[in-house]
């Protein structure tokens, strides 16, 4: 037995006014309409509840007076049932069924395929077949329901065919799609290091294997490869009776099994290896991949761009962003989901960084600066620290550089003041333009001592003015990319004691968010074309918004760093906000990246200034609704942020 889950609406829900106008019963007299309604019944689903189980057959229909609902394909685990549509205030619930209501068939098939869901509270008026075979009569009603059911039927072609295609043209990159896990061998070929030389050299040979792994209870201990057993017997004098271990490379370079791809070809090419053991969650060795296994791929742009960053000299750096944008072409030729275009353009733009850093480092050896005085971290922010960046844009970037003493002070920064200017350098020859702005370490404001940018962050939180707040909305995404893992744990309790004392400073930056909340598209799109708005700039009025709320919320719980996904990540950890909240979120940020990555790179590869303003009269239904569904979601993220300080 399936228990009801409508509710009763509330009167100042005014459903019977609402539905008054709807072309159903806008023609009908008062009399009859009163007739017709008592036999109707007001519902209310609260979000989340099933407004039409799969397996039940339909009794009427669902006329939603306000609210969205998704019809999904009905399977086991909710969460993964795939949503074929979404239907807004003034849309209609079971028409699929219709056949059924007129006889075409008995078989409601639809309706065990089937289940709909309130996505957020739904009131409507629930129209039995009974009633809705009194206004069948009626001509008007008749063309009324045939324009929906044409209407309906134009955005599912539509939907089935771009899933078609998808599937057709999904081809080169596959790779990037693939995961560690797909690819590698397993189990690995593994022995324990004390056998001898001989007996590790007949298991790598029985198995026909071009390495062995040295374990321990199954964690990884050592590697040996072949070149291994080679060179390593004959120069260290060993004999075949000699123990694996004094051979064996000793806790190598090793990866997950979850990591990509590209991961895994970027971190071969960085660290010269040509085979890297595979560690399940629990550390365990699940199983080896080599450069072999990933080349059979034969993703030839990856391996090319890579190995592009990692040979570049300064005078080539200006090469690397064509190899990178055919990357970025293929990704989005081949649709595939903007989070993963992301994760691959921010290694390849990482490496990039970092080779522009090593370049300028070699540079100031060469020009007499000597090596660096002191040890140093280099930040990005704004995009890349955010791990959002598709396209080369301007820099932004700070340094930090440790204490020294008040006798070196000078010397220590007139370095760093030629190693942040040759850095900026180096990243405008790769493709970067200079920030219009000055937030670069080639500027004095941008780089400094530990103490000095403790004082920086004081003075910004005892002066929160509109240019000390956007100062530091792009500082807050920092990430760090290249330097001293030491410095670093310093900085960011540095950062956290300042970022402790300024609670009005976050209140402060919250106030200006409040200003500034996501626009809400709760009316249909069609009905928001006919007023003012055509038009939404993506990184203005959406994304910048939801990173702001996200900075804030991260700010306040003690989350300092990380791309956004590792701070939704953390925020979940902190019970800050739910799991599931955080996975619409993800799922939110997926729709609108993918809007906005696809905006931009029209303009680019037109020749036009890059873009992110959508026009609404170019998307599809379906894009309309996903854009509907995902600015919703990305304002409970503000409203989240905003009832934390009470605003």
């Amino acid at each position: 037995m399936i228990h009801k889950t409508y509710q009763t609406p509330p009167n100042s829900c005014r459903v019977r006014e609402k539905v008054r106008h709807q072309p159903l019963f806008q023609k009908l007299s008062d009399g009859y309409f009163r007739e017709l309604y008592t036999c109707c019944e007001e519902r209310m689903y609260p979000e989340g509840a099933i407004i039409a189980h799969a397996r039940k057959r339909r009794e009427g229909i669902l006329l939603i007076t306000s609210g969205n609902a998704e019809v999904y394909a009905a399977a086991e685990d909710k969460d993964t049932g795939e949503v074929l549509e979404v239907v807004q205030e003034g849309g209609i619930l079971g028409l699929g069924s219709l056949s059924n209501f007129l006889g075409i068939s008995d078989d409601d098939t639809y309706a065990y395929m089937v289940e709909i869901r309130a996505i957020e509270t739904v009131v409507g008026l629930y129209i039995p077949y009974g009633v809705l075979e009194e206004l069948w009569r009626k001509e008007d009603i008749r063309d009324y329901f045939l324009h929906q059911v044409v209407s309906r039927l134009k955005d599912v072609y539509v939907s089935l065919a771009e899933q078609v295609r998808l599937a057709h043209e999904f081809g080169e990159s596959e790779p990037f799609l693939l995961r560690v896990q797909d690819i590698m061998t397993r189990p690995a070929t593994t022995v324990d290091r004390h056998v001898t030389i001989q007996k590790a050299a007949e298991t790598m040979l029985k198995e026909d294997a071009s390495s062995i792994v040295i374990t321990k209870d199954g964690s990884l201990e050592g590697i040996i490869t072949e070149k291994d057993f080679v060179s390593r017997v004959v120069a260290r004098n060993k004999t075949v009776s000699d123990l694996a271990e004094s051979i064996m490379t000793e806790q190598p370079y090793h990866i997950h099994r979850a990591d990509y791809y590209y991961h895994a070809l970027s971190e071969m090419i960085l660290r010269g290896v040509k085979h890297l053991p595979v560690l399940d969650d629990e550390k365990k060795v699940a199983g080896m991949i080599t450069m072999a296994d990933l080349l059979r791929k034969k993703n030839r742009q990856m391996f090319s761009a890579l190995k592009k960053v990692e040979d570049t000299g300064a005078h080539e750096l200006n090469e690397v962003k064509k190899e990178i944008y055919d990357i970025l072409a293929l990704l989005i030729r081949d649709n595939v989901p903007s989070l993963h275009i992301l994760d691959v353009l921010t290694e390849l733009y990482d490496r990039l960084t970092k080779r522009a850093v090593a370049l300028a480092v070699d540079t100031l050896k060469v020009e007499g600066a000597g090596s660096p005085p002191a040890a140093f971290v280099w930040y990005q922010m704004g995009s890349s620290g955010r791990g959002e960046q598709f396209v080369l844009t301007d820099q932004d970037h700070f340094l930090v550089y440790e204490e020294v003493e008040e006798n070196k002070k000078e010397e220590v920064e007139a370095y760093f003041s030629r190693l942040g200017k040759e850095i900026t350098n180096n990243l405008e020859k790769a493709g970067y333009e200079r920030c219009k702005g000055n937030m670069m370490a080639s500027e004095p404001m941008w780089r400094g001592s530990l103490g000095r940018w403790r004082e920086t962050l004081r003075r910004w939180s005892m002066r929160s003015t509109n240019d000390t707040l956007l100062l530091a909305q792009n500082f807050f995404s920092f990430r760090k990319l290249y330097g001293s893992e030491e410095l670093h744990a310093n900085f960011l309790e540095t950062v956290q004691e300042e970022v402790r004392r300024s609670s009005i400073f976050l209140y402060r930056l919250a106030q200006v968010e409040k200003e500034n909340q996501i626009p809400s598209l709760e009316q249909p799109i069609r009905a928001l074309l006919r007023i003012d708005r055509k038009q939404l700039n993506l990184k203005k009025e959406v994304l910048f918004p939801f990173h702001h709320a996200l900075q804030i919320l991260s700010l306040s719980n003690q989350i300092l760093e990380g791309t956004t996904l590792e701070k939704l990540g953390a925020l979940v950890e902190k019970d800050v906000i739910t799991d599931w909240l955080a996975t619409d979120l993800r799922h939110a940020l997926t729709q609108v990246m993918e809007f906005y990555i696809k905006q931009k790179w029209e303009s680019i590869t037109a020749g036009k200034p890059p873009s992110s303003v959508l026009t609404f009269s170019q998307l599809s239904t379906r894009e309309k609704e996903k854009l509907i569904r995902a600015l919703k979601e990305m304002r409970k993220l503000q409203t989240t942020m905003l009832s934390q300080y009470s605003l």
